[in-house]
């Protein structure tokens, strides 16, 4: 077919169709065509393989950093439990000598204490009093604070009343007696002290 002017028209050529000619059965305009859109196919290529590689680079960053975070989340899993489990090893080593010296005590003791003598049995009680203020010091030097609140007001968050009692010239809410001392570690009660409480009024005389 020709154009309107008598021309005839230029073959419709892809880039392979133009490959398969000889270059001066080319026209230069399609030649032209050719080569800008060959250099453009190869130019979209090498940034798609850059991409590629960006992509791959990516992606082995991101299991680096997947790898390393369950590195670091074993390693925080056996600190733990090795705190938990090991966490009181200071403390126990420091109780051993107590616990020698209550050994000590016992390997002296008669089988029948009634067979002591007075300087036996106050020896025996000065090592079980000297022993008991190792056991205290032991306990302050981990944190662990006894609470001995004789005379002091109550306090319902340290102390836990097992019996209320009169006055006897004591105010209302004040620790009369401490049946069992309590412990501190830091603020957090280990054991609440076991106390009476006085109810501030004298007792009446039985009729």
């Amino acid at each position: 077919m020709s154009d309107t002017d008598g021309k005839p028209e230029d073959p419709v050529m892809d880039e392979e169709s133009l490959m398969d000619h000889e270059p001066e059965d080319i026209p230069d305009h399609l030649r032209d065509e050719a080569l800008d859109g060959h250099q453009i196919k190869k130019l979209a290529e090498e940034r798609i393989a850059e991409m590629q590689g960006e992509i791959d680079g990516l992606k082995d960053q991101l299991l680096r950093v997947a790898a390393e975070l369950d590195n670091t989340r074993r390693r925080a899993d056996r600190e733990k439990a090795d705190a938990s489990k090991y966490g009181i090893t200071s403390f126990a080593r420091d109780l051993l000598s107590v616990a020698d010296n209550f050994q000590r005590a016992l390997d002296h003791t008669p089988e029948d204490p009634t067979t002591m003598d007075a300087e036996a049995l106050n020896g025996f009680v000065g090592g079980i009093r000297m022993t008991e203020k190792e056991l205290l010091t032991v306990f302050e030097r981990n944190g662990v604070v006894r609470i001995h609140p004789a005379g002091e007001p109550f306090d319902p968050n340290v102390h836990q009343a097992i019996a209320q009692v009169p006055g006897g010239g004591a105010a209302k809410d004040i620790v009369v007696d401490v049946v069992a001392p309590g412990f501190l570690i830091g603020d957090r009660v280990i054991r609440p002290a076991m106390v009476t409480v006085s109810t501030g009024a004298e007792a009446t005389a039985s009729s």
